[in-house]
């Protein structure tokens, strides 16, 4: 029958009238494009090439509607009230087909075996923008599958291991705008284009044997695209027909062999049916190169270079000993501080916070330590997860929290030893016990409120690998990093001017200062002089790189991270508490509480007491009675404890 005729005859069937009114045929192309279209019509002419159904309320298409369209080319399906996916299994297409079936928002499920025997041919499945939430195993089992769009099926999760088991494809794949999380481990080696664009939940890749043909890709998240800088495919992961590839030269000289190759090759199309043109007989050898140039985006930035959290295996190691050594020595110099029987003073008092706001950086290096062991060599399937995730935050909040109280600390101590020199005689202004707690409250809480903003907006510690709040993306975020630097300058000048003052005083013979107080304010301004001499050239990158004039790159930021930045949470507890003698003896006497290095610890009462008497009779005071421990003679010798 003519194909204009069969047309006319469909139109004018009486027994499906009413909604075939809206149908017509073009050219062998049935068009069906108004919502009085509630079925699809019947007796379909067997050579139309395309089928359009738009905004129509077909929701159920009779299996064998689509039966026998063997010149079928192009399928639309748009816009309707479909609530399963048309039954095309039986059309035996001898055509190319392109099945174009999108936004059905009901369309839930695609099942097994939904596309086998569709084309004798390649497929293409455009199955985009519908409601789409769960793909069974095999799903696209008998399909030469040229091309898959699954993309803006917001809902759906996940693709099962064998869902491409069964199918010669998909050589183009795209997964853009779902929730897919993890690609499946089996039927990826065919894809030569993959689009995971706004796929945010897609974290990880598989192994990279599994893209034995990917040449292009286009992910969400730039640490993917490092999976494929400098990738080499093994010998193993090539496709099977390279192995027989070193005879090509021999062809003309060895014909025994070329038959050995097009059997192999014949063989490898009949199992994997890509990589050979059957109208050339020719295979794509540029697939046999070991190393492969993927065009891949995005780019990796600045920010999130292609390496491992710690760029460079030395930083692996010097990370692990510095936060080790600054966890251990501030534990210790915290146990021996609170647990000694000799009376808190405003001293040992801010020594205290001074080691836990070290402990707290070597915390922070521990948990940089770690994730750079577990994700060696593949930090790029690890990155989101560790940057987005509450181990960064955790570990951004206390690299800020620690540096901040420390800073904060170190010029309370600087102002405190500053104030007691200036008035050693003015009894009556002596700084109290309640006094410095009061000022280090505010400490905590301003050093825990600014470690806490970037969790809320301001700054970003998922910015880099390496957690600190590096995001100025925005005029707040540049502010509130700004601040913080700058803050720590003027802490730094506020150092230097109070230890210009107590240097002065010292030198000055009209002012009267106890011997102890000098040595003390010598020790502390080499030690705090160390500390922002280690700190400088961290200030001055970071305040150029906020001022978004970078100087060094990510991979040199992380030199100063380790070498510069916590060296000091290191020396702080030996230089301020472990090597003198006043922590020497609350060792000892701690330790002689269990029984152990008793001597000893009777020798350092012995010196107390000496010294306390000593003192007393210099000062024209008769000696105390002998106390045992209550502190009170301690007590008497201003700040000793630090000598």
């Amino acid at each position: 029958m003519p194909p204009a005729l069969a047309c006319l005859l469909l139109l004018l069937a009486g027994c499906l009238g009413r909604q075939h009114h809206a149908c017509r045929c073009l050219a062998r192309v049935l068009i069906c494009q108004e919502s009085q279209v509630l079925q699809v019509p019947r007796d379909i002419p067997a050579n139309t090439t395309e089928l359009r159904f738009v905004l129509t309320k077909i929701r159920v298409i009779p299996k064998g509607a689509f039966t026998g369209l063997v010149d079928l080319e192009k399928m639309l399906i748009s816009n309707t009230g479909l609530r399963f996916l048309p039954a095309v299994h039986k059309v035996h297409s001898f055509q190319k087909v392109l099945l174009d079936i999108q936004d059905n928002i009901n369309i839930r499920t695609i099942e097994r075996n939904s596309f086998m025997n569709l084309s004798s041919e390649s497929v293409i499945l455009w199955l985009n923008k519908n409601g789409i939430q769960d793909i069974e195993d095999h799903a696209f089992n008998g399909t030469y599958l040229d091309e898959l769009n699954l993309s803006d099926n917001h809902n759906l999760e996940k693709l099962p291991n064998e869902v491409f088991q069964g199918a010669n494809g998909p050589i183009v794949l795209d997964i853009s705008s779902t929730k897919i999380s993890f690609l499946p481990s089996h039927g990826l080696e065919l894809i030569k284009k993959l689009r995971a664009r706004s796929t945010y939940n897609l974290k990880k890749l598989p192994d990279l044997s599994k893209f034995r043909s990917l040449i292009e890709a286009n992910f969400t998240y730039p640490s993917h695209c490092c999976a494929f800088t400098n990738w080499k495919r093994q010998k193993t992961e090539l496709h099977p027909i390279c192995s027989i590839s070193h005879v090509k030269q021999d062809f003309e000289e060895k014909p025994g062999k070329k038959l050995q190759r097009r059997s192999a090759a014949e063989d490898f199309i009949s199992n994997y049916g890509i990589g050979f043109d059957p109208a050339e007989n020719e295979f794509d050898y540029g697939l046999c190169n070991e190393v492969v140039n993927v065009a891949c985006s995005p780019k990796p930035d600045a920010f999130n270079p292609c390496e491992d959290i710690m760029g460079y295996n030395i930083l692996r190691v010097l990370i692990w000993f510095i936060n080790i050594l600054a966890i251990t020595g501030n534990t210790v110099v915290l146990i021996i501080l609170i647990s000694s029987q000799y009376k808190l003073t405003v001293p040992r008092f801010l020594m205290c916070n001074l080691a836990f706001a070290d402990l707290c950086i070597g915390i922070y290096l521990l948990f940089i330590a770690s994730v750079d062991i577990q994700t060696k060599s593949q930090y790029y399937n690890y990155a989101i997860d560790w940057q987005t995730g509450a181990g960064c935050n955790a570990a951004g909040f206390f690299a800020v929290f620690a540096s901040e109280l420390s800073v904060y600390t170190l010029t309370v101590i600087t102002l405190e030893r500053w104030h007691t020199i200036t008035y050693a005689m003015q009894l009556h202004r002596k700084v109290r016990l309640r006094h410095a707690v009061i000022v280090m409250i505010f400490g905590w809480v301003f050093a825990f409120t600014v470690a806490l903003l970037p969790m809320f907006g301001v700054s970003s510690y998922m910015k880099v690998s390496i957690c600190l709040p590096m995001d100025i993306e925005t005029a707040f975020a540049q502010a509130y990093v700004m601040f913080l630097l700058v803050l720590n300058v003027l802490a730094f000048v506020v150092i230097c001017v109070c230890y210009t003052c107590i240097y002065f005083t010292v030198r000055n013979p009209n002012v009267v200062s106890s011997n102890s107080d000098t040595k003390i304010a010598k020790r502390m301004a080499v030690l705090i002089f160390t500390d922002f001499l280690c700190m400088a050239p961290i200030s001055f990158f970071a305040i150029s790189a906020s001022l978004k004039v970078p100087l060094i790159t990510v991979t040199n930021s992380k030199i100063l991270l380790v070498l510069f930045y916590p060296i000091n949470s290191c020396a702080n507890p030996f230089l301020y508490a472990i090597f003198t003698k006043t922590f020497r003896r609350d060792f000892f006497i701690l330790l002689s509480r269990f029984g152990c290095c008793e001597m000893q610890a009777q020798i350092y009462r012995t010196e107390i007491s000496s010294s306390a008497h000593t003192f007393h009779t210099r000062n024209g005071h008769c000696p105390p009675a002998s106390k045992n421990g209550d502190g009170t003679i301690y007590s008497l010798v201003p700040l000793n404890h630090l000598k």
